[in-house]
């Protein structure tokens, strides 16, 4: 297993999408105070990090990935046996697949497999005492179980598998257990040369025009997961009240939208999609992409766009319309525009007009 520090997948990261995002899961996640946020998304301090993998189970986003195996690549060897095991890499113990903690598992993963019929043992949990991930590695595997339990509630409609804690005891451990400490040792003695570029935030927020930064938009591994799982045999609803470890959210926008387009362009996944006609301008919102990184709420400067408390899981339900707004014509250059309520002239022709009376009085 690779020690080094994890991946740092910039444009799917909020905070660099945002330039004054206050997201800081994966610093909290983080048991070793190796992550510093900074106003260009993250640090990771490579001499404190120990490769846990936990900043990267805690990112709505993706923007975090580990060495090892990919999810996907897992998934589909677990589904081709009759049950799976992972365990932790500190604890030594041998299993189908092993991950530097057991927190770093995602609910979206270990729900599917229980969908899909295929019993999870998770190895090494007792060992979370001597651990030096034990400080938020427990919690964090807390939470995402409940997650799990959580999706296992809503789907009334099947039975699902059960995820076991499997004690040390019962796992036979593997050969050469020492190897990734002294590995790990080796990387901490040159982990400075490891660490992530980043420049501290200083100074006042601008406008949110000068704090987006663009970036293609990306689907989620964790969230087509969870689309996999949350459709039900009968096509029924799948309610889910919020929850902190489910990549999931239902928007929902207040009175007072000024047609900004902030949240569109700051959303890295493209839940939010602006669909223009030559009559009308619409914000809409995909479901299904959503990852509830709140980083739409954010750069909201009205305050208006939030997440609903309960959300309808299922997937395919298309778009939602949150807000539509009939196109003007410009008065002086006869553009077509939009805005929060009527006006003679459009944006770019009234700073003209301030532009004009600021030089000429």
């Amino acid at each position: 297993m690779s020690f080094a520090t994890p991946e740092i997948r910039a444009t799917r990261c909020v905070r660099f999408r945002f330039r004054y995002s206050e997201c800081v899961r994966c610093r909290d996640a983080c048991p070793h105070e190796a992550i510093e946020p900074t106003d260009e998304g993250i640090r990771i301090d490579g001499a404190r990090c120990q490769n846990c993998g936990l900043c990267a189970g805690a990112c709505r986003t993706e923007a975090l990935s580990v060495a090892g195996p990919a999810r996907v690549e897992t998934l589909k060897r677990a589904i081709q046996q009759e049950r799976f095991a992972f365990a932790c890499a500190p604890s030594g113990l041998c299993a189908d697949a092993v991950v530097p903690c057991l927190g770093a598992l995602d609910a979206a993963s270990l729900a599917y497999l229980a969908k899909r019929g295929i019993p999870v043992e998770l190895r090494g949990s007792d060992h979370c005492a001597q651990c030096a991930h034990g400080s938020k590695g427990p919690a964090q595997l807390a939470l995402h179980l409940d997650a799990v339990e959580a999706l296992r509630a809503a789907a009334t409609d099947e039975n699902w598998t059960a995820i076991t804690l499997a004690a040390g005891d019962e796992s036979r451990p593997r050969t050469r257990a020492t190897q990734p400490a002294r590995r790990q040792l080796l990387r901490r003695l040159v982990g400075g040369a490891l660490d992530a570029v980043g420049a501290a935030h200083a100074g006042a927020a601008p406008a949110p025009d000068k704090a987006i930064r663009a970036g293609s938009p990306f689907a989620a591994e964790q969230r087509e997961l969870l689309q996999i799982v949350c459709q039900r045999a009968d096509d029924g609803p799948f309610p889910l009240g919020a929850h902190a470890g489910l990549p999931i959210a239902a928007l929902t926008l207040d009175p007072g939208c000024t047609a900004c387009d902030a949240c569109f362009r700051v959303c890295p996944t493209g839940a939010l999609q602006i669909l223009e006609t030559a009559a009308a301008w619409t914000l809409a919102f995909d479901a299904d992409r959503c990852t509830g990184c709140e980083v739409c709420s954010e750069v909201c400067q009205p305050g208006v766009l939030g997440a609903a408390e309960a959300v309808d899981a299922r997937p395919g339900r298309g778009r939602r319309v949150l807000h539509r707004l009939a196109k003007q014509r410009c008065a002086r250059c006869d553009r077509f525009f939009v805005s929060a309520g009527p006006r003679e002239s459009c944006p770019v022709c009234l700073d003209d007009e301030v532009a004009f009376g600021t030089i000429f009085g």
